[in-house]
């Protein structure tokens, strides 16, 4: 996983076990079921009471990009079969945003 401190100051707190990540221990999610066909842009924020929340809210905490899915193409007679290309957390960039309600 490539990660980008946005700014300065504490980040929120964070582990990743194989492909779910969880904040805060409070949110997880398992990016693996988040790969589409396009790239994939999550928002994680906090409200003003301080919750969790995956979109646009008060405060970032953190973004999480997803590159497209990628794909093995092999041609089969006149056919090319495609065959989706294990997920990989180590295409995915975390960006962290400081917390405490200064971002």
């Amino acid at each position: 996983m490539n990660i980008i401190e946005k700014n300065v100051g504490p980040k929120i707190e964070y582990k990743v076990e194989g492909t779910k990540i969880t904040f805060r221990d409070e949110m997880t999610l398992d990016l693996s079921k988040c790969e589409r066909d396009y790239p994939v842009h999550l928002d994680i924020c906090e409200n003003r009471d301080r919750i969790l929340v995956m979109g646009l809210s008060d405060y970032y905490v953190a973004q999480i990009d997803i590159p497209e899915r990628q794909y093995d193409e092999e041609v089969v007679g006149e056919e090319t079969v495609r065959t989706p290309v294990q997920f990989s957390m180590d295409r995915v960039t975390l960006t962290l945003w400081a917390i405490g309600g200064n971002n």
